[in-house]
């Protein structure tokens, strides 16, 4: 899903300030879709794919802060820029503590704009990736049938294999088919290998 190229969502009611975004972002070749209100962008958003939304607070009917919170219940981690006027920094400040990536001040520099578009796909594509990668290793800890599992927490618990047999009510040789098993689902080759993923997989929140 993160090999596909990043888009750039500019939500803003001023026509020029889209069209000048989207000059800017040209420069850099990301690509862009402009909508003029916040329900236009809700409309098209698809969650998942790799990308950052820059909106305005100003907007009529759904004003920014009230996009940034659809867009949050959508996907809490989708990142959104904030581009605000003077007077509404105690808005953008707020909007920060709820979730958003970073809000910029006009009149802005267009190389901090790109940078922090830059870093909020890099970000969002990390957590991605993170989340891909815990959803394959809990996918492998799920496809251990329940006694594969019993003989997977002995094994972590240090147990020799006789001491598992005993205590499961199985034989010696039964334990070891199901730790040859089990190690063959979780692909490792070494008790070493399956402590590492075992302790990995708990790190990303997975049951093993």
């Amino acid at each position: 899903m993160m090999s596909q190229t990043p888009c750039v969502y500019i939500v803003d009611d001023d026509q020029q300030v889209r069209e000048s975004l989207e000059w800017l972002l040209e420069t850099i070749n990301l690509p862009t879709k402009l909508y003029s209100n916040g329900q236009d962008f809700l409309d098209d958003f698809t969650t998942g794919l790799p990308g950052c939304v820059i909106l305005d607070v100003r907007m009529p009917k759904m004003n920014g802060m009230e996009l940034h919170l659809a867009i949050k219940q959508i996907d809490p981690n989708f990142p959104v820029i904030i581009v605000t006027g003077h007077a509404d920094v105690p808005m953008a400040l707020r909007a920060m503590k709820e979730g958003a990536f970073d809000f910029i001040e006009k009149p802005y520099n267009d190389q901090h704009m790109l940078e922090r578009i830059q870093a909020a796909i890099d970000e969002y594509s990390s957590l991605q990736e993170n989340h891909q990668r815990s959803q394959a290793l809990q996918k492998r800890f799920d496809s251990l049938s329940k006694r594969e599992q019993q003989v997977l927490q002995g094994i972590l618990q240090g147990k020799p294999n006789k001491l598992i047999a005993d205590e499961l009510f199985i034989s010696i040789k039964t334990v070891e088919v199901h730790r040859s098993n089990l190690m063959s689902k979780l692909e490792v080759k070494t008790v070493t290998d399956l402590v590492r993923l075992a302790i990995e997989a708990k790190k990303d929140g997975v049951t093993p």
